[in-house]
């Protein structure tokens, strides 16, 4: 297989085999390869929770929305979402499941009696890391990217996946992200590959068969090379932790309501209550109007609508509470997901209608959208009501 590497560490046999994840061929092959090569330990690139999603048709229906929006992941679960709505998008043109060759080498494998390492790092952890990687400028592209990505319509043939397999065309991908989302590359590529590498490294076994993504090749076998000459030790702790918010980041939900409610203050001291009444009526319009826009772009219910804009200037106050937290949640008692929803959810994400249609992802997009037009209102009505104040 022109896709397969064989390497020895520590005078045990690794064979690495580079897989594109929407790829038939890929899923064929790795049964081919377990059978032929008869390895002591399959690893595969895939955590358990993502493992579960795919393994388990009805693993969806254990998702709570009410939970994920207090918990303050609703960003999450959307980024996770769309970036599988890319993959799955393709996987339907070509009638592949996304990630089909890893679950594919597991049921081999276990079918065999072969045991299995599931060694990618949770994807929670990652985009995580991944979004605290960068600063406002970062975020801001990484979400254009996210979303590019969900409303695009691009249709990629067979041919075009298994040519992703030849490392100068996966080089220059990664070149390619490397200068658009440098930190990011870094935690989704770059970590990930020693992540991956470390626990090969750790698996036992005499023959080791690792089932990666093809354009993590390249990285997880300068890794293991450097582990082997003790370059690098096995210690994931750091890889695994979530980075703490600097001074500033965990200042800056305190800082903007203590700013809008100084410049209030100043406003009644300097002209009394008309002035003041002229501010709260044009913070109310500025931030509800955009915010129950944003709402009304995620196709959200009439009355979460009217409410987003009645709370967005008043959670905009609140740094403990914010308006998307209840668009979301009121989205979700007016228009309470249904058991069609939980089981469409991985087939709906592959279209733009269908992440509307799902009752679960509209409930995402009704959070993040109307969270984005209060954050816009907020940033546009601090100028405007210093405005006043020189007036």
């Amino acid at each position: 297989m022109d896709n397969l590497t064989r390497l020895n560490i520590g005078g045990r046999s690794v064979l690495l085999l580079g897989t594109a994840h929407v790829s038939q061929r890929s899923v064929d092959q790795v049964k081919e390869l377990v059978d032929a090569e008869e390895p002591d330990r399959v690893c595969v690139e895939i955590d358990a929770g993502r493992y579960a999603s795919l393994a388990q048709e009805n693993a969806w229906r254990k998702l709570n929305i009410y939970e994920v929006l207090k918990r303050r992941q609703g960003f999450l679960l959307l980024g996770n979402l769309v970036l599988a709505s890319f993959q799955r998008r393709i996987g339907q043109e070509l009638g592949v499941r996304p990630g089909a060759e890893m679950v594919e080498a597991v049921k081999v494998a276990e079918a065999e009696g072969i045991p299995v390492s599931l060694c990618d790092r949770e994807i929670q952890i990652t985009l995580k890391r991944a979004w605290a990687s960068g600063g406002l400028w970062s975020k801001s592209k990484m979400m254009a990217a996210l979303l590019t990505s969900m409303f695009g319509g691009e249709t990629v043939s067979e041919s075009d996946i298994e040519a992703l397999k030849e490392s100068d065309a996966l080089q220059s991908m990664m070149e390619e992200l490397a200068l658009y989302l440098p930190k990011a590359k870094e935690v989704l590529i770059d970590e990930r590959d020693r992540y991956l590498a470390t626990r090969i490294y750790e698996a036992e076994g005499e023959k080791v068969l690792a089932v990666v993504g093809a354009g993590h090749v390249p990285g997880i076998i300068r890794t293991l090379e450097a582990l082997e000459k003790g370059e690098l030790d096995t210690d994931l702790t750091a890889l695994d932790a979530i980075p703490p918010k600097g001074p500033v980041a965990r200042a800056l939900p305190w800082m903007l309501p203590a700013a809008i409610a100084a410049i209030f203050v100043t406003g009644f001291l300097q002209s009394g209550w008309d002035l003041t009444r002229d501010m709260l009526v044009l913070w109310i319009l500025v931030n509800g109007s955009l915010s129950a826009i944003g709402a009304a772009l995620a196709f959200a219910h009439p009355l979460t609508v009217a409410i987003s804009f009645v709370a967005a200037p008043i959670t905009s106050m609140n740094p403990t509470i914010g308006v998307g937290f209840v668009a979301g949640f009121l989205e979700a008692v007016f228009r309470k997901p249904r058991v069609r929803d939980f089981e469409a959810i991985q087939d709906d994400i592959a279209s733009f209608r269908g992440f509307f249609r799902n009752r679960i992802t509209r409930i995402l997009l009704v959070f993040a959208f109307s969270t984005i037009g209060s954050a816009i209102g907020t940033f546009i009505g601090i100028p405007y009501l210093t405005t006043l104040l020189g007036g």
